[in-house]
């Protein structure tokens, strides 16, 4: 195993770039000025968390590599996000019910991570939960809209849900690096977060006329890394070199 800090960091980093990249995508073409705006924004906090995220691991980078290369001098077998952040955008529906799971799940994280021992981790997470506390508020709103508002919408979100939850148990699932670091104080056990997110994601479906999915097949692949056709068409889009030949930075 390589250093279970570094890949600690990395995994959150990773988690934040690709979603943020993946709403980057909205930007113009959301179906409501509304949306767009909220779907930006959103976008922006998490391309700032991979931000803090990646600075940090790269000062623990055993390669030295520094927080530019890591985020786009890569290749996708190297990137070891969650399956769910990947996913692609699909529609309005689709996008909301990606974005309902992991903020979700991502506040309970980092608000558990808030008081690791190790001073980095718990400040990030710390200055990040304000933010992650506006996703939750904002994908709850249009749940509840999508899900009791027109047929269609409500068909649609309930397709996207049932899609969607396939890689919800990979969230929660502990390995060896969360384990090597979870004696010491500085992970924290992702499997306890599980009652309380399921609890909190039933209540805001039954509030929007939805019923929790129930999954037959749990998709769990990300966090070792893994040649996925998603992130390898993401990367592509990200890491194309500019125009006039200058590097891309932050």
């Amino acid at each position: 195993m390589r250093d279970p800090i570094f890949d600690y960091i990395l995994r959150l980093g990773d988690d934040a770039l690709v979603l943020g990249q993946r709403l980057s995508a909205w930007c113009g073409h959301a179906p409501s000025l509304e949306v767009d705006l909220g779907l930006s924004s959103l976008a922006l906090d998490l391309v700032g968390q991979a931000t803090f995220w990646l600075e940090l691991a790269a000062q623990n980078d055993p390669k030295g590599r520094d927080a530019d290369t890591l985020a786009f001098h890569r290749d996708a077998h190297d990137f070891h996000n969650c399956l769910l952040v990947e996913q692609n955008n699909g529609d309005f529906a689709q996008t909301l019910a990606r974005q309902f799971l992991f903020s979700n799940y991502q506040l309970l994280f980092l608000e558990a991570l808030s008081t690791s021992a190790h001073k980095g981790l718990a400040d990030i997470a710390e200055k990040s939960v304000r933010d992650v506390t506006h996703h939750v508020a904002f994908t709850r709103d249009w749940m509840i809209r999508l899900g009791d508002g027109a047929c269609l919408s409500h068909q649609r979100l309930v397709k996207s849900l049932d899609y969607m939850y396939h890689f919800v148990d990979e969230l929660f699932l502990m390995d060896e690096v969360d384990e090597t670091l979870l004696p010491k104080g500085i992970s924290i056990s992702k499997a306890a977060l599980r009652p309380e997110f399921d609890a909190r994601i039933a209540a805001v479906l039954h509030e929007a006329g939805l019923t929790p999915p129930k999954t037959n097949r749990s998709v769990i692949l990300g966090r070792k890394g893994h040649d996925s056709e998603h992130v390898a068409h993401l990367l592509h889009d990200m890491q194309i070199p500019p125009h006039d030949g200058r590097e891309t930075h932050w």
